[in-house]
């Protein structure tokens, strides 16, 4: 499950962001995950409990939002939105396209802590 490995990886930006700002704690964490990232946002939601536990995002409740894929045609140079198993054009129907979305995970949003 190499989703624990992603949660710790993300921990440690989070944690980096909260020093930064001088939060005493994280609430929320919102990531933006598509398709084709081959994170399964199931797995990352089980494994950022057992992540976070003893970090500053401990009590935190993490957030997965899709993203939709999207690709650009070579060959009418329009952009489509399209489903993972059909990356053709909507415009023209050509299958040379190039996923221009869809294949990130971003740390979108943290809704940060503190005592003031």
């Amino acid at each position: 499950m190499h989703e624990l490995s992603i949660c710790q990886s993300m921990l440690k930006q989070i944690n980096a962001i909260a020093q930064q700002h001088q939060a005493d704690g994280v609430s929320k964490v919102t990531l933006r995950v598509g398709p084709l990232s081959g994170v399964e946002p199931q797995l990352l939601l089980q494994a950022f409990p057992l992540a976070s536990a003893g970090t500053i995002a401990s009590e935190a409740t993490l957030v997965i939002e899709s993203l939709p894929i999207r690709v650009r045609c070579r060959s009418c140079d329009k952009e489509s939105e399209v489903t993972i198993n059909k990356l053709t054009c909507r415009h023209c129907g050509d299958y040379q396209t190039q996923v221009i979305s869809g294949d990130e995970m971003l740390l979108a949003n943290l809704e940060l802590s503190t005592n003031d």
